[in-house]
C-alpha cells in the first residue's frame, strides 16, 4: 500500500487521471491524500469532485481556500468572482449532494510522521492542538445550522490567535491559517496581502516560523512557492493551473511524481 499527497487540482481532471496513471495508483491497494483547493480556475471542477467523491475512503482531502469559496456561492454569500470556473457545480444536478460532501472535509489530517493541510499552521499550535482546531472547524461546518458560520467565516481579522478567542473570531482565524496564510510573524501575526515569495518587512513564511522537531508538514496553496521539499515540509501546488505541473509525492519514500499542465489562466496568478 502506497500513500500519495497530491497538490492543488483546481478543476484540472484531465491532468489529475493522468497523473494517477503515471503514479500507477490502484484504488483496491493505495491512499491519496489531497492537499485542498480541488475546484476552480481549471475547468473541470465538477469531474473532479465526483470523481474524488467516489473513491471513497480511499481519498482524503483538506478543505482550501477555493473549496470554501465554492461551498460560500452554493449557499449564496460570497460574491462571483470574474475568474471562477465552477459554474459546471453549481448548475450539476447533483450540486446539493457535491457540496455537502465537500463541506463534510476536514481541515487537515495527521498520520505517522506527516500532517496534511492546505496553506500552513501558526507557531503556537502543535499538530495535536491544530487537529483539535480544526475539528472545531468541521463541526461548525457539518452542524445543521452551518450556514450561520459560512455567513460569518470570511474576513481577515482578527490576524492573530490568542486561546481566549472564542465565537465567529476563533473559527475565523483557524480558517484563515490553515486556508489562506502565507506569510506571518514569528509570534504568529498573518499577512494576507503577499503572494508571492517576498515577505512583506516583518513577516516570514509560516513554516519558517513554526518549531523543530514536528511532523513533516504536508501543503499547497502557494503556488509561487513552488515544489519545496524539506525535512519538515512538503509544499507541492505547483502550479498547474497557470501552466505548470500537478505534482504527487509518495510519502513513504518520498518519490515524486509530475505531469506538465497547459495552464488555464494567465501564467503569474495566484491560487
Amino acid at each position: 500500500m502506497a500513500t500519495y499527497a497530491i497538490g492543488d487540482v483546481q478543476g484540472c481532471y484531465d491532468e489529475l487521471r493522468e497523473l494517477l496513471d503515471r503514479m500507477g495508483f490502484e484504488r483496491a491497494r493505495d491512499r491519496l491524500w489531497f492537499v485542498g483547493d480541488l475546484v476552480n480556475r481549471g475547468p473541470k471542477s465538477l469531474d473532479v469532485l465526483r470523481y474524488v467523491r467516489q473513491l471513497g475512503e480511499r481519498a482524503l482531502t483538506v478543505l482550501g481556500n477555493h473549496d470554501l469559496h465554492l461551498i460560500t456561492q452554493h449557499e449564496g454569500f460570497e460574491r462571483r468572482r470574474k475568474d471562477d470556473t465552477f459554474d459546471d457545480v453549481l448548475n450539476a444536478r447533483d450540486a446539493r449532494e457535491l457540496v455537502d460532501w465537500l463541506r463534510t472535509r476536514r481541515m487537515m489530517h495527521a498520520e505517522g510522521r506527516y500532517a496534511i493541510v492546505h496553506a500552513g499552521l501558526l507557531p503556537q499550535w502543535s499538530v495535536q492542538q491544530a487537529l483539535s482546531l480544526g475539528r472545531e472547524v468541521e463541526s461548525a461546518l457539518s452542524a445543521p445550522n452551518y450556514r450561520e458560520f459560512v455567513a460569518n467565516m470570511y474576513g481577515s481579522t482578527p490576524s492573530a490567535w490568542s486561546d481566549g478567542l472564542n465565537g465567529w473570531d476563533r473559527l475565523r482565524v483557524i480558517v484563515n491559517a490553515m486556508t489562506r496564510m502565507r506569510f506571518c510573524t514569528r509570534d504568529g501575526r498573518m499577512e494576507f496581502q503577499a503572494k508571492g515569495v517576498d515577505p512583506p518587512p516583518g513577516y516570514i513564511p509560516w513554516y519558517a516560523a513554526r518549531p523543530a522537531g514536528e511532523e513533516t508538514i504536508v501543503c499547497g496553496h502557494w503556488s509561487a512557492l513552488g515544489l519545496k521539499l524539506t525535512d519538515r515540509l512538503a509544499a507541492l501546488d505547483t502550479g498547474c493551473v497557470w501552466g505548470g505541473k500537478l505534482s504527487a509525492l509518495r510519502l513513504e519514500d518520498r518519490a515524486l511524481y509530475q505531469v506538465p499542465c497547459p495552464g488555464y489562466q494567465a501564467a503569474g496568478g495566484e491560487g
